[in-house]
């Protein structure tokens, strides 16, 4: 394969950044804002997450099969944009419950969709250049990580020392950053058509088993990060006493780890095969959310967070190419179908989180989170011996 044209795909991979920097400033703050400084129980975070999550889903969806049918890119990225935009402006203007629940649900639900087209964009682009999919997926997800190992540490710092609602202004800013980016490097007519499938090949809508038990692995261990995901910034302040800034400094180590362990993952899979490094990595995610559950201290905080960055790292980068393939002739929806499989394990884990936390604690909320991981194990098991990937 040709070397990887870091160059000409800076723009892009630019573009990646902001975007993912802007959502990753919001999305776990959303709920810790909700309850932590609005006041309001732990089940309303339940009926933002699922309306929220809901019209990405649905975006994403609707958005693969424009982009696999060739439609252009452009505008797909710029509705997403323009959400997050109206989504902060109004959240800056009046950062209430009523506005989360209408313009910031409408607003950071669209700009959620920026992520798939993204990386279905991004396999196209690595294509015709001669890159290997699996390749530049890393690089996009690494592009991602380090974004988010910066966003929620800034928002949550931001929140410590200006207020909770003055990080609604700074994401205002990173919209506007976010639109002028979109305008100037992404090409106009721009998009990512998919190729003609090979003869006997199954179409997406006839997918294989083994498509669907990847899916269902995607869906169950990521099920489990989001339930950790969502309830540590709580668990962290609430129960176990540690200070406002430990949310984001968490995620930032997490994110950190990250990076490294998604650049390793080409090697990894060249050497030992995308499932059985999967199946490491379920192993590796059981014992860190187990240890998630037991923290104290700062020190074991960033302990853990660097586990949790190692699992999810070598997981995020090793479970889109692991989808994708089983439906090489369509890309784009293969790419929805795995990202909406991420929203929709948000979807359900905010619900369950509300549930659980109200009933009991934070604390269970993330020991359950390691039983879905055990669950997860046993999914992709049985996928690695219905069948092997096309």
């Amino acid at each position: 394969m040709a070397r990887l044209p870091l160059a000409s795909l800076a723009p892009f991979l630019l573009l990646l950044f902001i975007q993912t920097l802007a959502n990753s400033a919001l999305i776990p703050f959303m709920g810790f804002f909700l309850i932590d400084a609005l006041g309001h129980p732990p089940w309303m975070l339940s009926v933002y997450s699922g309306l929220a999550v809901s019209l990405t889903v649905t975006a994403n969806r609707a958005f693969g099969r424009r982009i696999d049918a060739g439609a252009r890119v452009f505008p797909l990225i710029g509705l997403a944009a323009s959400g997050y935009l109206i989504a902060t402006l109004s959240l800056s203007l009046s950062p209430t419950l009523p506005v989360m629940l209408t313009l910031g649900v409408i607003g950071l639900g669209l700009s959620s969709s920026a992520i798939s087209t993204m990386f279905s964009f991004g396999g196209h682009l690595a294509e015709g250049r001669q890159i290997d999919r699996s390749r530049f997926n890393a690089y996009m997800r690494a592009t991602t990580s380090t974004a988010w190992m910066i966003g929620p540490a800034m928002s949550f710092l931001v929140a410590d020392w200006l207020g909770p609602a003055m990080v609604f202004r700074v994401a205002l800013g990173l919209s506007l950053i976010w639109l002028a980016l979109w305008w100037i490097s992404l090409p106009r007519d721009a998009s990512a058509g998919a190729l003609p499938a090979p003869a006997g090949t199954p179409m997406l809508a006839n997918a294989n088993t083994g498509l669907w038990l990847a899916t269902a692995f995607v869906f169950c261990l990521s099920v489990a990060h989001a339930l950790t995901f969502s309830a540590l910034p709580l668990f962290y302040v609430q129960e176990v006493g540690l200070p406002d800034f430990a949310p984001g400094a968490a995620f930032s180590v997490k994110t950190f780890v990250e990076v490294f362990a998604i650049f390793s993952t080409p090697a990894l899979m060249a050497r030992f095969g995308t499932a059985r490094v999967l199946l490491a990595t379920t192993g590796l995610a059981i014992g860190t959310i187990l240890f998630l559950s037991s923290i104290t201290t700062l020190p074991q905080m960033i302990l853990g967070a660097a586990m949790e960055g190692l699992y999810y790292g070598l997981f995020a980068s090793l479970g889109i190419s692991y989808v994708q393939s089983f439906a090489r002739d369509r890309p784009a929806q293969a790419t929805a179908i795995y990202w909406n499989t991420l929203m929709v394990s948000g979807l359900l884990a905010g619900p369950a989180v509300g549930l659980i936390a109200q009933l009991t604690d934070f604390q269970t909320v993330i020991q359950s989170a390691s039983l879905v991981a055990a669950f997860a194990a046993l999914v992709l098991l049985a996928g690695m011996r219905q069948r092997k990937p096309a």
